[in-house]
C-alpha cells in the first residue's frame, strides 16, 4: 500500500502571515480595516510583543496618506519622538499599537540625544501644530552622567533635584507653546547604579532618593495640563530586562526593545484616550467567565465563584469587574442561558460579588450573541464601537468578530487566573480624568430605563415629553465642569456639529479668552438629574456671534434640549447686539442625524465647501421658540470684545 506524494497539508495562515501576504500583494492600505483584528490576534499570543514589532515593521512601510485615501475615517496621528538614548526600536511597536486602534502613524524623530534642545525650542518638531503626542523618553543616565567621580548619595540627590526642576520648567514651556500632549516617563534605577555603592545603608538611601525623584516626576503631570507621565515601574514588573548592557554600552540603547514595546502599548492607549475613544460598556459572558461551571448543566449548586480554588479565581475576576463598573463603565450580560435561573443566581447565590443591580442590561437567552449584543447597544442608545465583549468561547468571539468587528474582544480561556490580566491589558476604558457624571453613569442609565417605560405607556411623543418634565439649564462652564466638557468634545460623535476635539487645557483657554462663550448644557426631569449633557462654544466675529460647535450626549436625544439651548443662545446674541449668528456643520460618518438642525431653527444656508462643510447664518429677525414641554433656565456672562 503506497501513500500519494505531495505537499504536506497546512493549517490556516496565522495573523502575521496574513499581514505579510497583504503586504506582498500591496493591499495593506486597501485592507487596513482588517488590520486591527489581525493585530489583536497577535497581541494574544505568548510572544505577542515580538510579533507586534514584526507587524509594525511591515505597517511602517505603508504611507499613511495611502490609507487615508482609501479610508477617510482612519485619521493618522502625528507623533514626535525625542529622548536621551537611541530609540529606533520604538517605531515598529508604536506603529503596530496605534494600528490596533485603527490609527495610522506619522512619526518624526529628532537628532540623537537632542531631547533638551528639542524641549527648549518652541520651533522644534515637538511643538509642530497638529502633533498629538510628543514622546520624550529618558533614562537614569540623564542623572548619573552628571555625577562627579567618586560620587555619593548626596550628589545623586542634588543632581536629581536639579533635573526635576529643569523638567518642571520644560513642561511649563510646553504648556505655553505646545498644542499636543507631552509624554515623559519615570526613570528605572538599575542594579549597576545601586551596586556601585558597597554599603547597604547607602543603597537604601539611593533607593529612597530615586523613588522620591520618580514621585516628583509623576506629580509634574498633576501640575501641567499638557503633560502625561508614563510610570515604567509596572511595565518593568511584567518581566524582561530594562535593557541589554552591550547595546547600552556600544549603541546608547538605554531602554530595551521589550520595554519600548510595552511603552508603545501605553502610548497607544493614551492616544486613543485623547481622541475620546474610550469604551463605555463591558459585556460579559457568564458560564466559565464570571463563574466556574455551566449553570444549565451543573445547576446553581454546581457553579462557584468562591469556596474552591478555581472558584476563587472567578471571584477575583468579579471583584475587578465590579471595580471597573464603579467608575462609570456600564456592565451588561450576554449569555446563552435561561433568563430566570440567571437572575436567581445573581440575586441569591452566596458566591456572587456581582449582583443584578450591577448590570444595566442582562441578555440571557438562546439567540446568537452578535444579535444580542447589537440589541444591548441599541437599548443603551450607543454605537457598537462603544462595547467590549469578554467571553471564554472562541466560537462566540469569532461570531462577534465577523459580524461586529468594531467591538473590542477580550479572549478568555479555561484558565481563570488569567482573566484579570486579559481584561485589563488594553486599557479599553481609560479616561484622562474621572468626572462626577462618569461615576453616576450606571444610575443614569437605570433612570433611562424608567423613561423608556414611561414612553411605552404614553399615547404619543408629545404626551411623553409633557409627562417627562424636562428642565434645561444653559450657563457658563464652572471650574469643576471643565473636565466633563472636554470629555464631551472627545467622546460625542452623533450630536457633534463640527467634531472639534478639545483637551482640558483647550477648554480652559477658551473659557479664559475674552469674546468667547463656553456654555454647559444641563438637564433634569422627573426621573433625576442628568448633569452636564452638552456644550456650546461660540465667539465674537466681526460684529456677529459664531457658534464654533454644539454637542449633546446621545442619551438625551429627542427631548427638545438642543432646540431650547440654541434658542437661548440666539436670544442672547440678539440682546447683546450681534448682527447675526454664524455656524457650520461638518459632516462625518456618524453625525448625519444633526445635518438639518440649523435649518430647522431658522438658519439660512450661506455656503458649502469641497469637503461638504456647510456654512449657515441666522439673521436674528425671527427667533425660534423654546419647546413648550421644556422649562428653560439660561444665564450668560457678558463677553468682552
Amino acid at each position: 500500500m503506497t501513500t500519494p506524494s505531495g505537499p504536506e497539508p497546512t493549517g490556516p495562515a496565522g495573523p502575521l502571515d496574513r499581514l505579510r501576504a497583504l503586504y506582498g500583494e500591496k493591499s495593506l492600505a486597501a485592507e487596513y480595516p482588517a488590520v486591527p483584528g489581525l493585530l489583536a490576534e497577535l497581541a494574544q499570543q505568548d510572544d505577542g510583543p515580538t510579533q507586534l514589532s514584526r507587524a509594525g515593521r511591515l505597517l511602517a512601510k505603508v504611507a499613511p496618506d495611502d490609507i487615508v485615501a482609501r479610508h477617510p475615517g482612519a485619521v493618522p496621528a502625528t507623533v514626535a519622538v525625542t529622548g536621551h538614548g537611541t530609540l529606533d526600536a520604538l517605531t515598529a511597536p508604536l506603529t503596530a499599537e496605534l494600528a490596533r486602534h485603527g490609527i495610522p502613524l506619522r512619526v518624526s524623530a529628532g537628532d540623537h540625544d537632542a531631547w533638551l534642545r528639542d524641549l527648549q525650542d518652541p520651533g522644534s518638531h515637538l511643538y509642530t501644530p497638529g502633533t498629538e503626542l510628543a514622546l520624550c523618553l529618558l533614562d537614569a543616565q540623564v542623572v548619573f552622567d552628571e555625577l562627579p567621580l567618586p560620587w555619593g548619595t548626596e550628589d545623586v540627590a542634588k543632581a536629581a533635584a536639579g533635573k526635576l526642576e529643569l523638567l518642571d520648567a520644560l513642561a511649563a514651556r510646553y504648556d505655553e507653546h505646545g498644542t499636543g500632549t507631552l509624554v515623559l516617563n519615570t526613570l528605572p534605577l538599575l542594579p549597576e547604579h545601586a551596586q556601585q555603592l558597597v554599603d547597604h545603608r547607602s543603597r537604601t538611601e539611593l533607593s529612597i532618593i530615586w523613588r522620591e525623584f520618580n514621585v516628583g516626576m509623576l506629580r509634574l503631570a498633576a501640575a501641567h495640563p499638557r503633560l502625561h507621565v508614563v510610570d515604567l515601574e509596572p511595565l518593568i514588573a511584567e518581566g524582561g530586562p530594562v535593557r541589554d548592557p552591550r547595546l547600552a554600552a556600544y549603541a546608547k540603547v538605554h531602554l530595551g526593545e521589550e520595554l519600548l514595546g510595552r511603552y508603545a502599548r501605553q502610548a497607544g492607549h493614551l492616544l486613543r484616550t485623547l481622541r475620546g475613544r474610550a469604551r463605555k460598556v463591558l459585556v460579559v459572558d457568564l458560564d466559565n467567565t464570571l463563574w466556574d461551571g455551566i449553570l444549565g448543566d451543573d445547576g446553581p449548586d454546581g457553579i462557584a465563584a468562591a469556596t474552591t480554588y478555581r472558584g476563587e479565581a472567578f471571584g477575583r475576576f468579579q471583584r475587578v469587574v465590579k471595580q471597573i463598573g464603579s467608575q462609570g463603565v456600564l456592565l451588561a450580560v450576554c449569555s446563552k442561558n435561561d433568563r430566570e435561573p440567571v437572575l436567581d443566581v445573581l440575586r441569591t447565590h452566596p458566591d456572587m460579588t456581582l449582583r443584578e443591580d450591577d448590570f444595566v442590561r442582562i441578555s440571557a437567552d438562546w439567540e446568537p450573541k452578535d444579535g444580542a449584543i447589537r440589541a444591548i447597544a441599541d437599548r443603551l442608545n450607543l454605537g457598537t464601537d462603544s462595547l467590549v465583549f469578554a467571553d471564554d468561547s472562541p466560537f462566540e468571539r469569532g461570531l462577534v468578530a465577523s459580524s461586529l468587528p468594531e467591538i473590542a474582544l477580550v479572549a478568555l480561556d479555561e484558565e481563570p487566573a488569567l482573566h484579570i490580566d486579559r481584561l485589563l491589558a488594553d486599557g479599553w476604558f481609560d479616561v484622562r480624568e474621572l468626572t462626577t457624571e462618569d461615576r453616576g453613569r450606571a444610575v443614569q442609565y437605570r433612570q433611562e430605563a424608567k423613561r423608556q417605560d414611561l414612553q411605552q405607556v404614553t399615547g404619543s411623543m408629545e404626551e411623553y415629553l409633557r409627562a417627562l418634565g424636562v428642565t434645561v439649564q444653559v450657563a457658563p462652564v464652572r471650574d469643576h465642569e471643565v473636565a466633563r466638557v472636554a470629555q464631551i468634545t472627545l467622546r460625542t460623535n452623533q450630536f457633534n456639529l463640527t467634531t472639534r476635539r478639545l483637551q482640558v487645557p483647550d477648554v480652559r483657554e477658551r473659557l479664559d479668552s475674552p469674546g468667547h462663550l463656553v456654555l454647559a448644557v444641563r438637564s433634569r426631569d422627573r426621573f433625576g438629574d442628568n448633569g452636564v449633557v452638552g456644550a456650546l462654544f461660540a465667539h465674537r466675529e466681526d460684529g456677529a456671534l459664531r457658534i464654533d460647535n454644539m454637542l449633546l450626549s446621545c442619551r438625551v436625544f429627542a427631548r427638545g434640549i438642543e432646540q431650547a439651548a440654541l434658542a437661548s443662545l440666539l436670544e442672547h446674541a440678539r440682546d447683546s447686539g450681534a448682527a447675526e449668528v454664524r455656524a457650520s456643520y461638518r459632516p462625518t460618518a456618524k453625525n448625519h442625524k444633526v445635518r438639518d438642525l440649523y435649518p430647522s431653527l431658522g438658519f439660512e444656508r450661506a455656503a458649502e465647501s469641497a469637503d461638504g462643510t456647510v456654512e449657515f447664518r441666522h439673521p436674528l429677525t425671527e427667533l425660534p421658540d423654546v419647546p413648550g414641554h421644556v422649562t428653560l433656565d439660561a444665564g450668560f456672562r457678558n463677553e468682552a470684545g
